[in-house]
């Protein structure tokens, strides 16, 4: 019956875009609100398409009034029968009692189904009683610690797929409450590893936009992780949960124009993100304002190629009056140019102010060695005449030049001279052909804040190619004049209308406007001034202090999910406590939420990295797993000569214990070039590489690669050399030995970090 409902949307919902695509529009009225409809109904289609799978998965019976609810993915309501809910959206009021009710506090329930589905096909059942005298008569037992045991326990032995999935049928009650967090100011969810930190920010995300649709859904809701793998992981989450409105992104990605997935050591970027470096890019920005230390000379058409001399003193009044204006760098420049043209204009009038006529007695005019008088006229068609001078231009450029942020951070990495006026070490200094690097993106953001934007120039840019649309519809109409019936009666009869009859050139071009077609989320992405009405951060303890920046300049009203855990934190720049990061920002003023349940991670695994845990900070506790996995990691040693061999044959068993999963071999990063051949020889179809495909049965990684994701298995290499390549190693490490859902081994070359040696015992 359920599915019977969602056909007939699905089917209405195509027939009225249909009909919006077909509407030809008139004013402009009427073709925004045929974009809007095109945009709701395509938006409705792929929501019923991403709920076909699991669009049931729950049910309520209550104790006194025999009531039954159906909880899914989306509401489905009987329109024959007063609107009716036949099916109660999962993140609805009324649908809470599914995650929160216990024996202990039923609130009304008596029973909680787990409804299992393929498709459209009920696979199994799974019932909890949560009257206590029922469960007694029939032998099923109420838990009060985990929600669903059943459920749960079956999707967290589920063969990993190399995709999260949602866990919208799993939700429990701490993940629900955060989940549930009010809208309003920075919530920081800390969890440890598999506490279901990263699938709770999206469940929010998807709690949110049901809850707030009018204001997220025109504001937009960005997503930030930790890089393109990590995106990729989890990009199928939200349509699962039928929003299809949010924009993810990594840190690179957040400069409109700008790809920045270039690798660089982690000492420069950690330098790069300090927060004295806005200080540094303002100062750059200062010494490109240029007072030279010499009379510049500019040579002019006005007085015939003759040069005046402009004072270092006269540019540096012009300077100091643009700084004065309060505007920033670009938008000054125009104070700067008029100060530096009146001066040259008084200069030309001086030179050109002699008669030369004066002492010639058949010359006429005043009485040599008399100034010739210029009024306010003369020198305005002077200064006229200057603005077109193209030495002036030159020499205002190079006093004062418009800057991209591009050109103002490659330009000042590209020179010594510059980073030591602008006080920066220079370590930061590279060629000016390096790509772009994820630690330079804030930097580009900051840059932009201080340049400026001059919207004169985008509006010229944007009127010329409306232009070159109507130009261009123009000439598509006239071939469409030309290419008409040449049948004498057919052109006689004044009902045959013709595309030209019914179509003008303006109107044609609009359609070929390209903005005008994009998505809230589309276009938030292309525009670095967009204030997006929530931001989720993922991995968040990894970002530095100008990252934070540029994440509070996208987000003015302070409304953010904060996704992280410190003792995972591994980049140099990341943050030490959720203090040191949010307090400059609002001070005070974020609250903590802790998820304190691991389901990812079986006991046995746990066991294991809580050692190292320990090691990195003995007031840490591990979160607590929810079950075991009843298989023991193991530890293996291998001559450094033999570790290729022996790391090939481990990932030959491995992935064959890991049957239909998924199995993660993780290397050091200054190792991955030597091993990744000798897993490839044995397992030629494993994933390797920047963006590696997660679905493969085997995938390669590097530590960075793999936060936040999970395996089923999982071989950690050379934990020593993990540890020792990197000043927070042993966080790395951390991650590293928790990324496995069931099977957990490592392999070494002789020597183990000390916090392995009290676990295994060696």
């Amino acid at each position: 019956m359920l599915y019977g409902h969602l056909d007939t949307l699905r089917e209405e919902a195509s027939e009225q875009l249909q009909r919006a695509l077909l509407q030809s529009g008139g004013t402009p009225a009427d073709r925004s609100h045929r974009d809007s409809a095109t945009a709701l109904y395509t938006d409705r289609i792929a929501q019923y398409s991403a709920v076909e799978n699991g669009l049931c998965f729950g049910r309520l019976d209550f104790e006194e009034s025999g009531e039954v609810r159906y909880i899914g993915r989306i509401g489905i309501f009987d329109e024959d029968n007063d609107y009716e809910p036949l099916l109660i959206d999962w993140r609805a009021p009324a649908s809470r009692p599914f995650y929160l009710a216990t024996a202990a506090a039923p609130e009304g329930v008596r029973r909680r189904r787990h409804i299992r589905t393929e498709r459209r096909t009920v696979t199994g059942v799974d019932d909890e009683v949560l009257d206590l005298a029922e469960a007694h008569h029939t032998g099923r037992g109420a838990h009060d610690g985990v929600a669903g045991e059943a459920a749960l326990l079956s999707a967290l032995n589920a063969s990993r797929t190399g995709r999260m999935k949602d866990i919208v049928e799993t939700i429990q009650a701490e993940q629900d409450r955060v989940i549930r967090g009010d809208l309003n100011g920075v919530l920081v969810v800390q969890g440890g590893p598999g506490t279901g930190k990263t699938a709770v920010a999206l469940h929010r995300a998807a709690y949110l936009l049901y809850t707030h649709r009018q204001m997220l859904s025109s504001r937009v809701v960005l997503i930030v992780g930790p890089n393109p793998t990590f995106l990729r992981y989890i990009g199928q989450v939200l349509p699962s949960l039928a929003e299809t409105g949010v924009l993810l992104g990594t840190m690179g990605d957040l400069f409109p124009g700008v790809v920045a997935h270039t690798d660089e050591p982690a000492t420069i970027a950690e330098i790069k993100g300090r927060a004295e470096m806005a200080e540094v890019l303002a100062t750059a920005v200062q010494d490109r304002q240029r007072v030279p230390d010499e009379a510049v000379a500019i040579r002019l058409d006005i007085l015939d190629g003759a040069a005046v001399m402009l004072d270092p003193e006269v540019i540096a009044d012009a300077r100091d009056r643009a700084r004065r204006s309060g505007k920033l760098h670009n938008l000054a420049r125009p104070v700067f140019d008029t100060e530096i043209i009146h001066a040259l204009s008084l200069l030309v009038a001086d030179t050109i102010g002699i008669d030369p006529y004066a002492d010639d007695p058949l010359g006429g005019g005043d009485a040599p060695g008399d100034p010739q008088i210029l009024d306010e006229a003369d020198l305005a068609e002077i200064r006229r005449e200057l603005r077109g001078e193209a030495e002036v231009l030159g020499a205002l450029d190079w006093l004062w030049p418009i800057l991209t942020p591009q050109q103002l951070v490659a330009g000042l990495f590209a020179s010594t001279a510059r980073l030591l006026s602008a006080g920066a070490p220079l370590a930061l200094q590279r060629s000016a052909r390096s790509g772009w690097t994820p630690a330079d993106v804030p930097l580009l953001d900051e840059a932009a804040e201080l340049l400026g934007e001059d919207d004169t120039i985008r509006e010229i840019i944007a009127e010329r190619q409306r232009k070159r649309q109507i130009a261009y519809a123009e000439g598509a109409l006239e071939i469409a004049f030309g290419s008409r019936s040449i049948d004498v009666e057919d052109e006689d009869d004044p009902e045959l209308l013709s595309v030209t009859d019914l179509l003008e050139a303006d109107r044609l071009a609009d359609r070929q406007d390209e903005a005008s077609g994009l998505t809230p989320a589309e276009r938030a992405a292309a525009d670095r001034k967009w204030a997006f009405g929530h931001v989720i951060v993922d991995e968040a303890q990894e970002l530095s202090p100008m990252a934070w920046r540029l994440l509070m300049r996208r987000c003015p009203s302070r409304s953010m999910t904060v996704v992280g855990d410190v003792a995972q934190t591994g980049d140099l720049g990341g943050a030490a406590s959720w203090a040191s990061a949010l307090d400059p920002y609002v001070p005070g003023r974020w609250r903590l939420r802790e998820l304190t349940v691991n389901y990812r991670t079986p006991t046995e695994i746990m066991a294991v990295a809580a050692g190292v845990l320990a090691g990195i900070d003995p007031d840490l506790e591990p979160p607590r797993s929810v079950r075991a996995a009843g298989v023991d990691p193991w530890v293996r040693g291998a001559a450094p000569a033999r570790l290729p061999d022996a790391l090939a044959e481990a990932a030959v068993a491995e992935a064959a214990l890991a049957g239909d999963g998924r199995l993660g071999v993780i290397l050091p990063a200054s190792s991955f070039a030597d091993l990744v051949p000798a897993v490839l020889k044995v397992l030629p179809d494993a994933a390797v590489g920047d963006e590696p495909e997660l679905a493969a049965k085997v995938v390669v990684l590097t530590v960075k690669q793999a936060k936040g994701l999970e395996f089923d298995g999982v071989i950690v290499v050379d934990p020593n050399q993990i540890v020792e390549e990197s000043p927070r190693g042993a966080n790395d490490l951390y991650v590293a030995l928790t990324r496995a859902t069931q099977r957990l081994g490592v392999l070494h070359p002789g020597t183990l970090p000390d916090s392995l040696h009290a676990v295994v015992g060696m």
